[in-house]
């Protein structure tokens, strides 16, 4: 039962982990997809535009770089997407800039570098409208932040269970033998030797609880995995749930193995020292 509330206990957390690491994963598909669109003033020739292009390939900021000419991209584009279509053959001009479709480079696709980024091309005397939605990226970030902190908390909190129930069981353990400690301290055993088989019992306690909680969370995530990869493939995404990987099972058994020793130390610490012969 001690070694079911352990597995139990840290399955939680860690299972959180991993199904955020996922959803960060997803969300920097997300990222990826994000684009400045830079309008260009009206005067600016798709030949300039194009030169703009070049120039601005060169950031480092920039990843790609498609430049939509106003004489065929732009309003090409403008017609199938909008329906004005027939509208716009009773123009006599072409009421449509060069647009620089810009997608930011990997290493500086935060909120923040985005927003720093927009900011300078938009100070470029070519450049009329510099258009970027920041709001929804925002949000995912400040969503994602707030997940990751819950999951420390929950995280901790749980950890300090586990402390408690191990050191509640070696307690036990501990006043079970309360005359066999007292018998070989009469012959001369000292705390130490007498400290050692109850922090094996820790270890084997926190090992055995970190397996648990492992092959929990396997399973949890193996139920798991069809209904969301069918959620996927409703939204043409080929998104499958990741299973328990070498780093975080590591980990995993490295926590609860921690926490196993922890807690018999504590309880033992604690306990063994009021035993005495009389």
């Amino acid at each position: 039962m001690t070694i079911a509330v352990i597995g139990i206990a840290l399955a939680f957390p860690m299972g959180m982990i991993v199904l955020l690491q996922d959803m960060q994963t997803v969300s920097g598909g997300w990222n990826g997809a994000t684009q400045i669109s830079l309008f260009t003033k009206l005067n600016i020739s798709d030949e300039q535009a194009a030169e703009t292009g070049q120039r601005l390939r060169l950031m480092p900021e920039i990843e790609s770089l498609h430049v939509l000419s106003r004489r065929n991209e732009a309003m090409n584009e403008f017609r199938s997407l909008s329906g004005f279509g027939e509208a716009l053959d009773v123009l006599e001009g072409n009421p449509l800039p060069a647009v620089l479709i810009i997608k930011p480079a990997e290493a500086h696709n935060n909120p923040v570098q985005v927003a720093l980024l927009v900011e300078k091309l938009r100070s470029l005397p070519e450049i009329d409208i510099a258009q970027l939605d920041l709001q929804w990226v925002k949000r995912l970030y400040t969503m994602m932040e707030i997940a990751e902190r819950g999951i420390l908390v929950i995280a901790a909190l749980l950890a300090l269970a586990v402390l408690l129930t191990i050191g509640n069981t070696i307690r036990l353990d501990i006043q079970g033998r309360r005359d066999e400690i007292i018998i070989v301290k009469l012959i001369g055993a000292t705390n130490a030797f007498i400290r050692r088989p109850f922090l094996y019992t820790g270890f084997w306690y926190g090992l055995l609880g970190g397996l648990f909680s492992w092959i929990l969370i396997n399973i949890s995530l193996g139920l798991l995995s069809g209904p969301v990869e069918q959620l996927a493939g409703l939204y043409g995404s080929n998104f499958t749930l990741s299973s328990m990987n070498a780093i975080n099972s590591l980990i995993l058994l490295g926590s609860s193995l921690i926490l196993g020793l922890s807690g018999s130390w504590v309880a033992v610490s604690r306990h063994l020292h009021e035993i005495e012969p009389a």
